[in-house]
């Protein structure tokens, strides 16, 4: 069998394996599960206040309205788990609703009704009376930054500090300082597919038809929260469409549609409209950022400092890692990095795509694009002078680093040296035109996963795993990986994923799962292959007998062992030959035989401790800005990108492409308002919470460098779904600046804060 460098089938543009079904409708998502017949519909209503308590609630309208089943509040609602603060990750925690009358944020869940129609529900919702008593909020994040204290713990047991050499020392020498501020907003996760969820009670157990990103740890959650043993809940996730970290745990939906199954013994489907996906599923927090740059005249940074407070929910705390941005980008012998947290009584923060990184660049990247101005230096030279030779914090060499590599080619592609060096001073008409560009890197993790690989008598492969696909392509990926290593062609491998009673995976999540399943399957198909030779060519009954299986060949669904010596000619016999005739004892039920392999946590891998193992990436923007009106528009985007061993050249350039799209509108667009006075969002829904549709983005384009990573894994392989939107923002951003002169701090730039410093038009 060929290295695995070497396959011929991974990294190949292979089409969607999984793209007929979805274009057909075939695909079926949670809302579209009817095998249990006909369900009840739940409606959820939310709070009217943020903060406070419920003092009386009558639901006596609503109970008698046609079609109306159940209606549940605090004081009906059974009792549930409580969270379990000792577990590492937030997301197999129990996620309480109803529990108690108090009110913790604006849009909490304060009742569920549950009728025959989704209509019936809404209306019954509408008719209940709620009575507060309205406590004092906290919702203005800038009027609390004085309050802020540091995190209980950070996100994957991350420090929230961290400090090398002497910060205050090397700055206070520098020969060139930038201290400034940046603010990002809160951000939403809003994919496709709403958050849905299905219930299907069965005798003692639910069957659980709900959109999550990591299904073992959705099931212990609803198990935690509904006192149940975990075994008795089964969870279905075939297709996820889209999740971008709100469906990394479950949700209120969830909760509450098993809560509901469970005591009407009914099928009961609930699905958030899009207006409750926005406080219901947890945001971004927002942020204010201090970034501290010493360098000397040269560039050559002798201090780096960033310190952020964000914003957290007081009873569900949560720490973005925004800083760690900083701690394995560029060389400085000085270092300090920071998180603090302020607490505000509005939604949760939970994970948004590039968790810490997409905010974190927005500053940090802006802040070298002002040292590159102060110092009349060229951003892209800037960025390669600060170039480390090993980790600056960690001190250990890096696994695969091609950083320069990716700003020299985007420099070269884009035609970078046609950028002005002085602002504002390139025009088209009344257009000002401006470029910039921004560093990207994202930390590749690993979390324990394993995969069971079977061969069946017919010569097809079976792969299964818990482990999703949030639209990312990993049906695919994995039929390439499983096909390469078997020596099958794509069509006879089948993948099957989402079910809670397969092999349990890391999911999809933290740009991990296409890593950590692939690689996997990889082990799974090389313990297949071994298990199937040496049976093959140990038995007296195959035409196989005799041979060595160091020599066999797995292609086109055979093995093929050459000629060797003794006058023995070459045979070649069908995968599916050998497992129908060979059955050793063991080999798995039925008439296939299986292997499983599996990944495991970063702690357990050494190479994760001798190595920094990071993504890289390099984005180049060109803007145009209307010198009357502010208006900017996007005309062109670059970003090149270093990720190892690419497993779908296809897939990945899409998922490039849509983070990239993202970055855009967190520097442009994307912000949920907040009304300080009483903590409701005030723009919650997609025609007012802006992001980029097909009319903002222009020519735009990935560019992947080859490469191999025998670090991260087997493969050599590492993950781009979080890569694209870290530092696309930015690149914008330094291009708005580039454009105009106008240096905006506050994220997103809108009309009103550029507009005020625009040059005058030149007569």
């Amino acid at each position: 069998m060929a290295r695995a460098e070497e396959a011929t089938l991974i990294g190949q543009p292979l089409n969607r394996v999984d793209g007929p079904l979805k274009v057909t409708g075939r695909a079926t998502y949670v809302y579209e599960q009817w095998e249990a017949g006909p369900p009840l519909y739940g409606f959820i209503l939310g709070a009217a206040i943020g903060k406070g308590r419920i003092t009386r609630i009558d639901t006596t309208r609503a109970e008698r309205l046609p079609g109306v089943r159940l209606v549940m509040a605090h004081h009906n609602a059974p009792p549930q788990g409580s969270r379990d603060e000792s577990t590492f990750l937030e997301f197999p925690r129990a996620f309480t609703a109803l529990a108690n009358p108090e009110i913790h944020f604006h849009g909490e869940p304060v009742a569920l009704v549950v009728a025959t129609t989704f209509e019936q529900a809404r209306a019954a919702a509408g008719l209940i009376d709620v009575t507060y008593t309205v406590e004092p909020g906290r919702y203005d994040f800038a009027a609390r930054l004085d309050h802020a204290h540091p995190p209980k713990k950070m996100k994957i047991g991350l420090a929230a500090d961290t400090a090398v050499g002497d910060f205050d020392a090397g700055f206070d020498a520098a020969d060139v300082t930038i201290d400034q501020h940046y603010t990002t907003p809160y951000y939403s996760a809003q994919p496709m597919e709403p958050h849905a969820c299905l219930v299907v009670p069965q005798g003692e157990d639910l069957i659980v038809h709900t959109s999550v990103q990591i299904v073992d740890m959705a099931r212990t959650s609803i198990a935690s929260t509904l006192r149940m043993d975990e075994q008795r809940i089964h969870i279905v996730s075939p297709y996820v469409g889209g999740g971008f970290g709100s469906k990394l745990r479950v949700h209120y939906e969830t909760i509450l549609a098993a809560i509901a199954a469970r005591t009407l013994r009914r099928p009961v489907k609930i699905a958030l409209t899009r207006q409750q996906t926005f406080p219901l599923v947890g945001m971004r927090p927002t942020s204010y950022q201090r970034v501290r740059l010493g360098a000397g005249r040269d560039g050559r940074l002798v201090a780096i400092a960033h310190d952020v407070i964000m914003s957290t929910n007081p009873d569900v705390e949560y720490a973005e890692q925004t800083a760690v941005t900083t701690r394995s980008l560029y060389a400085a012998p000085n270092r300090a990095t920071s998180h603090r947290l302020t607490a505000l009584d509005l939604p949760r923060g939970e994970d948004v795509r590039a968790p810490g990184h997409a905010p974190g660049l927005l500053a940090v990247e802006a802040a070298m694009d002002e040292l590159a101005h102060e110092l009349s230096m060229d951003p892209v030279e800037l960025r390669i002078r600060n170039e480390p030779e090993l980790d600056p914090e960690r001190g250990v060499p890096f696994s695969d680093r091609h950083l320069v590599d990716c700003l020299r080619e985007g420099e070269r592609r884009f035609g970078w040296k046609r950028r002005p060096m002085k602002p504002a001073t390139l025009r088209e008409g009344r257009w000002l035109v401006g470029y910039g560009v921004a560093s990207a890197i994202r930390p590749h993790p690993q979390w324990a996963t394993r995969v069971r690989v079977r061969l069946e008598a017919d010569g097809t492969a079976v792969v299964r795993s818990d482990m999703t696909d949030v639209g990312t392509g990993t049906y695919t990926m994995l039929t390439q990986v499983a096909a390469d290593g078997l020596g099958l062609p794509p069509d006879r491998v089948r993948v099957e994923l989402g079910r809670s009673e397969f092999p349990v995976s890391g999911g999809s999540g933290a740009s991990w799962g296409a890593g950590n399943s692939s690689t996997a399957v990889h082990r799974a198909c090389a313990a297949l292959r071994e298990k199937l030779l040496a049976a093959a060519c140990g038995d007296a009954r195959s035409p196989l007998y005799g041979r060595d299986p160091a020599t066999a060949v797995l292609a086109d669904g055979s093995v093929r062992v050459d000629g060797g010596g003794g006058g023995r000619g070459g045979v070649s016999v069908p995968l599916g030959e050998i497992v129908g005739r060979i059955r050793p004892e063991g080999g798995g039920e039925g008439e296939g035989m299986e292997a499983d392999g599996e990944t495991y946590p970063m702690a357990e891998e050494p190479n994760y401790a001798a190595y920094s193992i990071n993504t890289y990436g390099a984005h180049f923007a060109e803007v145009g800005v209307d010198a009357d009106t502010a208006e900017i528009r996007l005309r062109r985007m670059l970003g090149v990108f270093s990720a190892g061993r690419i497993l779908n050249a296809k897939t990945a350039r899409s998922q490039l492409l849509g983070g990239m799209i993202w970055g855009l509108g967190m520097a442009l667009e994307e912000a949920v308002a907040v009304d300080v006075r009483s903590g409701a969002l005030v723009n919650r829904d997609l025609a007012q919470y802006m992001v980029p549709v097909h009319a903002d983005i222009p020519e735009i384009d990935a560019v992947i460098l080859e490469g191999f990573d025998d670090k991260a894994n087997p493969l050599g392989a590492k993950g781009v779904g979080e890569l694209g939107i870290c530092g696309a923002g930015a690149a914008v951003a330094n291009a708005v600046f580039n454009a105009t002169g106008v240096r905006v701090r506050d994220f997103p730039i809108t009309l009103e804060n550029l507009l005020p410093g625009l040059p005058p038009l030149e007569e």
